[in-house]
Parts: structure tokens; C-alpha cells; sequence
């Protein structure tokens, strides 16, 4: 039997996915390595984020085919944004139907989890999870349009030097210091490969370990869970590896952007909760303005959740915004599905970001890409059950839309249903 899993795509954007014009909002147009078009679509500018990186973003008249660099006076910079407020209280999201479905070949692979994704040379590069009966492992596939991402070829990584064994819960960004993709992945370690082309799937290294064994402090606090999803992210000065325990903690690691991955130590816990449901895993932080945003999934008595926090500083504390089951940042109560509901739950996934580097930097308009489970499955989370057959059940992508009140936040999910047929020691 096969998984199903979503990703969705914003309202507003689905007229632009059907006709390839140009680059689509939000994407990349320019940049130092940059060979995609640079060509916006209609109504869109190609404004400059930085040496790297410059997206379409909406403008007036025709756009330019090069990038639009900001002016350097004070005064055309944006205001400098303080305690939040930039981020919204409250959330709610609608969601599509599913646009990729499962392969029919030899892999029989039962599920596609824990999607990382990149829009980068006009192309959306999609990195996640496989889960087969014999264990997990990473896959690739990439697509210029979500009306084709159901045709997109698979790129099975343990073709490459990543290797066979167990590899889960992908991340992928542009380090910009070395000029060179990372892919983070758990291995039963916080692992890495490098790349210098991210749309050449063989050319990954061999995964080597961030650490030498498990830190003292996961390992005194973990109790029965897991140490899984890993996640960096960087400052000016610093990277941090955010990591989960499955009860109840989030840990955080540090290494100097000079050393980097070389050095990562000092493991603290970053946030922690008293029962281990309300902080489990799937962590995602962000930048966004001057603050970060926090995401971490949970589980409620009406399936899986994110809650979110907000901070100045990556080693600052971390406040609640829409932190609760009842006001979650994505979850059963603030999701719509126009189409007819097929998920309770909202699963581990990750924005589609306005700079692909190390910075993890998304705008006021956030695309999401999430997994879920289909309503009226059963079972426990990691034992993969069956969900009954419905329009989605054989589909492993779809289409997700977010819309906030006042703000203009918009995500992506990647939402799944699951064979029974795997063991029930899969931890992801």
C-alpha cells in the first residue's frame, strides 16, 4: 500500500503555477552562481537580498531582468522591527488537494516524510525522507511548476556516497562562506553531506558526523525518546544545530561560522516543556526581519500541531506567540480545507525560504511544506498505518495555502498517509 503526503501552495499564488512566464513570486532571479532566468513574472520586480541571493517580489510596471539593489540611505532602509511585530498572534490556513504521487517501481517505498525544500534556478528542489520496510533513507526530486511535480523524476541517495542505512529528516541550505550545499540528516548521529551543485543528486559526499557521540546532556534528559531532527541555522558570528529528544526538550549546539561544521559543542537546552507532547520534534527556526521564529510540532488531543515562539537571538529566550492546541501555528483548528478535510494532523515540514543560505531567512510571506496524516487512520505514529482510500490516499504531495488576519504569511504543508505494513521502531 501506498503513503499519501501533501505539499500546498498559496491561493494567491496558483495562477501563477499553471503558465510558466517567469520567475514566480518569491523566487529567485539573480544571484553569484545564479544561471535560472532573471526574468520576473508579470508584476513582479527582481529586487536584491544580498550578494547571493535576490528574489521577485511585487512591484509596479514592467520589471527589470536584473536585480533591483536597494539604495544605501538610511532613509530607504526598512524600519527596524522590534518586539515581534512583524509575526501575527493567530494563524489560519487552507489547504489544496495533492500533487505527487508515489512511484511504481521497485523501491515500494511506503512513505515520503520530513521534506526540505528550496526554490533555487527556477527550480523547486524537494530533499525527504523515504520510509520502506527495511528503514529510512533520502530522496530527491526537483520541478519548475507544481502542476509538475506529480511527473517529477525520483533520486534515490543512497545511490550516492550518502550511502544505504538509516538517513531521515533531511535539511538542505547554501553555505555561503565555503560557496557549497549542506544537507543535514539524523543517522542515529546529526550527520552532513556536501555538494557543490544542489541540482546534481550524485554528487554528495559521504555523510560524516557532526559529533562524536550523543551529548551528555540529550543523553542524561532523553529518557525513552529519540534524538532526531536536526536543524542549523547561523548568525553573523555563530551556527547552531537545533536538535529534539522526542520528551519534551529542545537542545541546541554552537560552533563559530568560521569552523563550521567543524567545532559543534556547548549543548544546552533550549526550551523545554514539562510534558513531553506539547515540545516533541520537527523544530524549524527562522529569521525573519530582525527576530526569529521557533516551530516546534506537537501532539494534541486532535493529532499533530506546531506551536511557535519568537526571539531576538538565537541564544536569547524564546517568547510564545501562537503557542496553544486552540491557537496553534498550524493545526486542526486554524486549517481549512475547501476541498474536504483529509489531515487532523500537521506534521513535520519546512518554509520555503526568500534566501536559501545558512541564514534560514523567510519574508512576511511564508510557504510551508508539511506532512500529515489521513483522518481515520489508526495506529501509532511511527508503526505507519493505513488510511482509508480517499481522493488524497494515493497521492505524496499536494498543494497548501496559508493566509494570516492583517499579515499576509502564507505556508506550504506536506501532509501523509501511511502503510501499516512498516515496524513500529521507525523513529523519525
Amino acid at each position: 500500500m501506498k503513503t499519501s503526503i501533501a505539499l500546498t501552495f498559496l491561493a494567491t499564488l496558483v495562477s501563477q503555477v499553471s503558465v510558466v512566464l517567469g520567475v514566480p513570486e518569491w523566487g529567485q532571479c539573480n544571484g553569484i552562481g545564479y544561471t535560472g532566468s532573471k526574468t520576473c513574472d508579470s508584476g513582479l520586480t527582481c529586487v536584491y537580498i544580498n550578494d547571493w541571493y535576490s528574489q521577485c517580489q511585487k512591484g509596479s510596471g514592467n520589471p527589470p531582468t536584473s536585480s533591483t539593489r536597494p539604495p544605501t540611505s538610511s532613509s530607504s532602509q526598512p524600519p527596524t522591527q522590534t518586539g515581534g511585530t512583524n509575526l501575527p498572534s493567530s494563524f489560519r490556513w487552507n489547504s489544496s488537494g495533492a500533487l505527487v504521487g508515489p512511484k511504481n517501481d521497485s523501491r515500494n517505498i511506503k512513505g515520503i516524510k520530513d521534506p526540505s525544500i528550496v526554490y533555487y534556478n527556477g527550480k523547486y528542489h524537494v530533499f525527504a525522507s523515504t520510509a520502506v520496510a527495511s528503514g529510512y533513507n533520502l530522496v530527491y526530486f526537483s520541478f519548475t511548476d507544481f502542476n509538475q511535480a506529480n511527473s517529477a523524476t525520483f533520486y534515490y541517495l543512497d545511490q550516492t556516497p550518502i550511502g544505504s542505512g538509516y538517513r531521515a529528516a533531511p535539511q538542505v541550505f547554501f553555505f555561503a562562506p565555503q560557496n557549497r550545499w549542506y544537507l543535514i540528516y539524523q543517522n542515529g548521529n546529526a550527520a552532513y553531506s556536501t555538494n557543490s551543485d544542489i541540482s546534481n543528486p550524485s554528487g554528495w559526499t559521504a555523510g560524516r558526523n557532526f559529533y562524536s557521540g550523543t551529548p551528555s546532556i540529550i543523553t542524561q534528559n532523553i529518557g525513552n525518546g529519540y534524538w532526531v531532527d536536526m536543524w542549523v541555522i547561523c548568525d553573523s558570528a555563530n551556527c547552531y544545530l537545533f536538535s529534539s529528544d522526542d520528551n519534551g526538550h529542545l537542545y541546541r549546539s554552537q560552533t563559530t561560522l568560521a569552523n563550521f561544521p567543524n567545532g559543534m559543542g556547548n549543548t544546552v537546552i533550549a526550551l523545554s516543556a514539562p510534558n513531553k507532547n506539547d515540545l516533541f520534534e520537527a523544530s524549524n527556526v527562522y529569521k525573519v526581519g530582525n527576530q526569529y521564529l521557533l516551530i516546534v510540532e506537537c501532539i494534541g488531543s486532535n493529532g499533530r500541531y506546531f506551536r511557535s515562539w519568537r526571539s531576538s537571538s538565537l541564544t536569547g529566550s524564546w517568547t510564545a506567540l501562537a503557542a496553544t492546541e486552540a491557537n496553534p501555528f498550524a493545526g486542526k483548528n486554524n486549517v481549512n480545507f475547501p476541498g474536504g478535510r483529509w489531515t487532523n494532523d500537521i506534521s513535520h515540514g519546512e518554509a520555503i525560504r526568500t534566501q536559501v543560505d545558512q541564514t534560514m531567512s523567510i519574508s512576511g510571506c511564508i510557504r510551508y511544506l508539511y506532512q500529515g496524516l489521513a483522518p481515520g487512520s489508526s495506529g501509532d505514529y511511527n508503526s505507519l498505518p493505513l488510511a482509508p482510500r480517499s481522493s488524497h490516499s494515493d497521492k505524496l504531495l499536494s498543494a497548501y495555502v496559508l493566509s494570516i488576519t492583517s499579515r499576509f504569511i502564507d505556508m506550504i504543508p506536506f501532509i501523509q498517509s501511511y502503510s501499516k505494513e512498516l515496524p513500529v521502531n521507525f523513529n523519525i
